[in-house]
This record gives structure tokens, sequence and C-alpha cells, in this order.
């Protein structure tokens, strides 16, 4: 069951295996900052402009001592392609069934191309060093918007 969660409460921790195959647990990177970005699928449009533009500001994050995870349906062996041909320095999750993406409010109906379905809601979280939740978006617009949270956890 999709809930919503807010600025404040603890998230909801998880593992994950990531495009490499190796397991990621949320809890097990307590200490440092986190951000999670759910989009939809690899290689379509939208999705790989917003995990490019990420990519692109990696380094920064990176600077800043936050660990960046995009986090998709998508399995390992198309996350490890999609990887390998973009480039990509940050992990990409694999939640197959679902689950965490629906404990994470990030999965359930909206309106795509004018008419209502069940999927993805493109949504990015910053956990805090402590676990808590420290801010969360819901992506209107991908363009710019790994800017937006660079400049929110530069504070």
């Amino acid at each position: 069951m999709t809930q919503t969660l807010v600025a404040g409460q603890p998230a909801p921790d998880f593992t994950l295996l990531r495009e490499d195959g190796s397991a990621v647990t949320l809890q097990a990177l307590r200490g440092g900052r986190v951000v999670l970005f759910t989009y939809g699928a690899d290689g379509t449009p939208s999705c790989t402009n917003e995990i490019m533009e990420f990519q692109a500001l990696l380094p920064a994050f990176q600077a800043a001592g936050v660990t960046v995870l995009g986090l998709s349906k998508d399995g390992v062996e198309k996350h490890r392609k999609f990887a390998a041909k973009q480039g990509l320095g940050m992990a990409l999750l694999s939640d197959k069934d679902g689950h965490v993406m629906e404990d994470w409010g990030a999965y359930g109906e909206k309106i795509f191309f004018g008419k209502q379905v069940v999927g993805v809601l493109r949504t990015t979280f910053l956990i805090e060093a402590d676990g808590t939740l420290g801010a969360i978006w819901r992506v209107e617009k991908v363009k710019g918007h790994a800017a937006e949270v660079l400049a929110a956890v530069k504070g």
C-alpha cells in the first residue's frame, strides 16, 4: 500500500540490488546523507535526462558528502547495461516488485499522457545522516531538478 512520507520522519529501510549485483542497504549508509530519486525506466527520454543531470552533478554531490542513488523497477541486468552505456558513476537500484517505491509513496495513480494509470511517481528524497527524511520533491519537470536538489543539499 502506498503511503505518504513527510520530512522529519525516519526513512524506511531497504536492501536492494544495484546494477553490479551487490546489495545496498539504506541503514548501512547512515552517517552520510543520501539522495534517492525514483524514475520510470532506463533508456526512456525523460528518465535518461534526469539520470544524466544527476550524473553531471555527481562530483558536486560527492564533494558535499552525499551518496546519489537512482531507483526503478528495472532489473539488475537492464541497469547494468544502461549504466555501462551511459558511463554512470552512481548506483541504480532494482525494485522489481515495486514494494520499496510503494513504501516510500513513489508508486501509485498518476496522469500519463492524459490517462489515469498506476506507475512510478517521479520523486526525490534527501535522507539526512541520522536516517530521517530532510526533504521530498515530487518532480513535475526533470530539467534543472538535479541542480535544485544540489542547491538544497548545499543549504
